[in-house]
């Protein structure tokens, strides 16, 4: 063997291991996919869980659905390491353990049809959380900040419960992309909703005779396709909901509607739409509030304001700015002070 030869061979060796050091990484991926297990339990009227035969950090997806089971032991979601779906829908259960918090790769929980009243505060710990289902139980509250740590959660389904609100960290859920809050005996929403970036649907219609208003902060959700708040107290709508420009499905149905009138309602969104963003342009003279949330929609950059013959017309020529998505933020506090619609939030609701 040549000279020249001895030198390809070297030069290519390098390469060869780097291929095969991947080869071998991927093979030990697909063998630990492959080792990782589903458990199926749905649907055996168990009252208690029986000892399991494998090993509980192997299970990936654990379905106890439509049993009788009224608890879930401590010792073990403490051991399911790996688990990424927990479907516990249609049983007994009061409550959830709190090592819940334990599951750091879980990315769908589904607790709905069951007795509980709250959720364990360690559910927080949860970070990869994308999908949470609670429907159909006795919810009165959320953990007071379960928005500051489910940065990755992007739909939260609470409907038919008791809640009376939602708490302010909600607003801080960035990842969101449908929030279902129906059929609960909520009073408000959350005032600062600025930071639901990505939000495409909200329904918070059948809360019946609580629900008298919304926030003018709906009208800064951008990425809003579905707006649903039928069969509530509402009178008026905000005129912010103007803003809503990817609006496609507005249902306002079962609310003694007075401002827009049901006349216009009939006449389809986009006549709507016109009559709040008119209503919004309009220069007549307005509540303090309304004025001061315009004022912070114009910091924002809501809107273009024009200048004729020196002076600035009130909130004329109205124009949305093009929306961005905010990616890869550490903390929901950092984000909030880099976001630049800060501005709207309250100092009754802020937090330190």
């Amino acid at each position: 063997m040549n000279i020249h030869h001895l030198q390809q061979l070297h030069n290519h060796q390098p390469m060869t291991m780097k291929m095969d050091s991947m080869r071998k990484r991927e093979r030990n991926k697909g063998m630990e996919k492959e080792r990782l297990q589903v458990m199926d339990l749905s649907g055996m009227s168990l009252d208690s869980l029986p000892k399991p035969a494998l090993d509980l950090a192997t299970i990936c997806k654990l379905d106890l659905s439509n049993n009788n089971l009224q608890d879930i032991p401590e010792s073990l979601t403490a051991r399911l390491l790996n688990m990424e779906v927990l479907d516990v829908r249609s049983n007994q259960l009061k409550s959830l353990p709190n090592s819940i918090g334990c599951l750091s790769k879980l990315k769908v929980l589904n607790v709905s049809g069951n007795f509980i009243e709250s959720l364990p505060k360690t559910i927080e710990n949860c970070r990869a959380l994308e999908e949470l289902n609670a429907n159909f139980n006795k919810l009165s509250k959320l953990p007071d900040t379960i928005g500051f740590e489910l940065i990755n959660l992007k739909k939260l389904s609470v409907n038919s419960n008791k809640l009376v609100f939602l708490p302010s960290s909600t607003s801080h859920l960035t990842s969101l992309k449908v929030l279902d809050a129906r059929l609960n005996c909520l009073r408000s929403l959350p005032e600062d909703l600025e930071n639901l970036i990505n939000l495409e649907t909200l329904n918070v219609s059948q809360n019946f005779q609580y629900l008298e208003t919304l926030p003018y902060s709906i009208g800064l959700l951008l990425s809003l396709v579905e707006l649903d708040v039928s069969y509530n107290k509402i009178k008026t709508l905000p005129e912010s909901i103007g803003c809503l420009k990817n609006l496609k499905k507005l249902s306002v149905e079962g609310n003694p509607l007075v401002c827009p009138s049901m006349e216009v309602v009939e006449q389809g969104l986009h006549v709507v739409m016109e009559f709040m963003q008119h209503k919004m342009n309009s220069s007549g003279e307005r509540p303090a509030k309304k004025r001061w949330w315009m004022m912070k929609m114009v910091k924002c950059g809501t809107f273009n304001k024009q200048v004729r013959g020196g002076k600035r017309p009130e909130h004329e020529g109205y124009n949305m700015l093009k929306h961005q998505k905010i990616n890869g933020l550490a903390s929901p506090g950092f984000m909030g002070m880099l976001s630049p619609l800060r501005f709207f939030s309250s100092p009754r609701h802020s937090f330190g």
